[in-house]
């Protein structure tokens, strides 16, 4: 059985916070609009963001990939490991909730009887698009700190001795 810090996140679990944003950002969309705001578009600065934070939290899982698989020059401190765990874990359920916010901004924009400058449109495709990027990254971070599953045949040895 393959570990990290506590159990992966079910893909049940990242839907739902997707579910969650779109519904959100639909429906504050809505409510600012009738209320008799303009509506909110993130901007573009907010991709590049998250992608770079995706970039990042890959980056720092990586000298962990090279010590669980052996390749390192050096042992990794296990807190540290727990740190980036936890760090790719909130990683990609924040991924997975601006996805889904990203989204449901861009429905409520297209959705709409008199379209907004297609600008605005791309704006937020643009976030959906970074926060997909970062729902990736994260996801192979997680990854790079699973350990391998104990062999059974070294448990059996060592209990025997």
């Amino acid at each position: 059985m393959r570990w990290c810090v506590g159990e992966a996140h079910p893909p049940s679990t990242l839907v739902a916070f997707a579910i969650a944003g779109v519904a959100v950002a639909y429906l504050g969309e809505l409510l600012l609009v009738s209320s008799g705001a303009a509506a909110l578009v993130p901007p573009v600065s907010l991709a590049f963001t998250l992608v770079g934070i995706g970039v990042i939290v890959v980056l720092v899982a990586w000298p962990i990939r090279q010590a669980v698989r052996g390749s390192g020059r050096r042992r990794i401190d296990p807190f540290r490991a727990a740190r980036v765990a936890v760090l790719a874990k909130a990683s990609s359920i924040t991924g997975a909730l601006v996805l889904g916010a990203g989204i449901g901004i861009t429905l409520f924009l297209v959705t709409r009887s008199v379209l907004p400058p297609a600008g605005t449109v791309w704006m937020a495709l643009a976030t959906a698009i970074g926060s997909a990027l970062l729902l990736t990254g994260a996801l192979v971070a997680e990854h790079f700190c699973t350990l391998p599953p104990d062999d059974p045949e070294e448990e059996e040895g060592s209990a025997h001795a």
